[in-house]
């Protein structure tokens, strides 16, 4: 196992075709398991909005070059599909450590232990700024449902609040993730071992 939770494997295969281990693996089970139903979740939403939104830009193409018209107000609700289906890839990235980091620390310090601090100051600063950012959607809701009536696209009155609630729900996500990550960072820095470090086949 790694000494850093940077190089903790994903839910992918090595070259044998032996399933590696994932961070919610690491939790514990009555943590580990929802977080992977969400996952199943998100992979779905993502999978549901690509289809879409490629159908959709197609089906313009078609109706508006081939037949002189036009696709009722689609600019509304695929604009909602559009945002839920990022911000569920942003979850699905955040499970595996894939958005961009530039910490050039990383290349510069060699030593073990200041390895360790900084990858827990960079865990941690995450960790802050995501639960941030879900306070500041949180503020937000507020602001939206003081209103008498709720703010709506002009055609389809689709509430902005609808993919507002969905964008707070998924950096709340992203959040569990990296707490998650943090979490078998401590583990790795006292010394305890990860159930990725138990032999194949032995008891839990």
């Amino acid at each position: 196992m790694s000494n850093s939770t940077d190089e903790l494997p994903a839910d992918v295969s090595d070259e044998s075709g032996e399933r590696l281990i994932r961070i919610t693996d690491e939790l514990p089970q009555f943590i580990g398991a929802p977080m992977n139903w969400m996952l199943f979740g998100m992979k779905a939403i993502v999978t549901i909005s690509g289809f879409l939104m490629a159908f959709t830009f197609g089906a313009v193409v078609v109706i508006r070059y081939g037949f002189g018209g036009d696709l009722f107000a689609y600019e509304e609700w695929l604009l909602a599909i559009s945002i839920v289906g990022f911000f569920a890839g942003a979850v699905l990235a955040s499970e595996r450590k894939l958005h961009i980091n530039a910490d050039i620390l990383s290349i510069v310090i060699s030593d073990p232990k200041l390895i360790w601090w900084r990858g827990f100051a960079v865990l941690v600063i995450e960790l802050l700024v995501i639960l941030f950012i879900v306070y500041a959607c949180y503020i937000s809701l507020l602001d939206d449902f003081s209103f008498p009536r709720l703010r709506a696209t002009p055609v389809l009155r689709i509430p902005f609040v609808s993919w507002r609630i969905a964008i707070m729900i998924a950096f709340s996500f992203m959040a569990m993730f990296s707490a998650a990550y943090l979490y078998v960072h401590i583990r790795q820095g006292l010394g305890l071992p990860l159930k990725s470090d138990t032999p194949k086949g032995a008891a839990q």
